[in-house]
C-alpha cells in the first residue's frame, strides 16, 4: 500500500532516485534496546537544560523532594510509539527552571511557570524521540497538559516500557518518564 508516496507495510523506501533508495525497518519493537535506552534521555535532558536554561544537569539516585505542590507536565506520542513523557518536579524546582528559562524572577507557580514546565517537556520529549531516526520521522507529539496539586499520579494499564530517571541541577530535583503504551 502507498500512503503520500510511501510505501507502507513491513518496509518503509525513500523517495531516493531509482537504485538509490534506503531501506528502513518500519517496526520498531526490533529497536526497543535504542528506544528504552536510558542514555537517550539523559542526553536529552543535558542537551535541553544546557541549551535552554544554561545549567548543568545531572542523572541522580535521589527521589525529588516531597513539597506541598508539585508540578507534572506530560506530552503524548503518537505513531510508531504511543505513550507520553511526563515531567514531574516541586514546585520550588519548577519555580527554578522557570525562571533560568524566562530570565525572569518568579516567585508564585502562575501560568508562566505552567507554560514553562510545559515548553520544558515538550522539548525533551522532541529530543528525545529524535535521538531514534525511525521514531523521529514516524512519531508526532501532543500539546502539553500541565497538571498542579498533590497526591495525584499518571496511570497507564501494562506499558511496554517505562524509563524513569531522576535529575539535580542547582539545588532541585525533579524526574522524567517516558511511558510507552504501545510499539509497532
Amino acid at each position: 500500500m502507498v500512503l503520500n508516496g510511501i510505501r507502507t507495510g513491513a518496509r518503509l523506501w525513500s523517495g531516493a532516485p531509482r537504485g538509490t533508495e534506503m531501506m528502513t525497518t518500519q517496526s520498531l519493537r526490533k529497536k526497543l534496546h535504542l528506544v528504552s535506552d536510558p542514555i537517550n534521555l539523559d542526553a536529552s535532558v543535558t542537551e535541553v537544560f544546557g541549551m535552554m536554561l544554561g545549567a548543568d544537569c545531572r542523572s541522580t539516585n535521589e527521589i525529588p523532594m516531597d513539597e506541598p505542590e508539585t508540578i507534572t507536565a506530560v506530552v503524548g506520542f503518537g505513531g510508531l510509539l504511543s505513550g507520553a513523557c511526563v515531567f514531574g518536579s516541586g514546585g520550588s524546582a519548577a519555580l527554578t527552571i522557570a525562571s533560568k528559562l524566562t530570565g525572569m524572577e518568579l516567585l508564585e507557580t502562575d501560568d508562566t511557570v505552567k507554560d514553562a514546565i510545559g515548553e520544558v517537556c515538550n522539548m525533551l520529549a522532541g529530543a528525545w524521540k529524535s535521538r531514534v531516526p525511525d521514531l523521529s520521522a514516524s512519531c508526532g507529539l501532543s500539546i502539553p497538559a500541565v497538571i498542579t496539586g498533590r497526591d495525584y499520579f499518571i496511570h497507564v494499564q501494562a506499558p511496554e516500557f517505562r524509563l524513569h530517571r531522576a535529575y539535580r541541577f542547582d539545588d532541585t530535583t525533579f524526574a522524567v518518564t517516558i511511558i510507552c503504551d504501545g510499539l509497532q
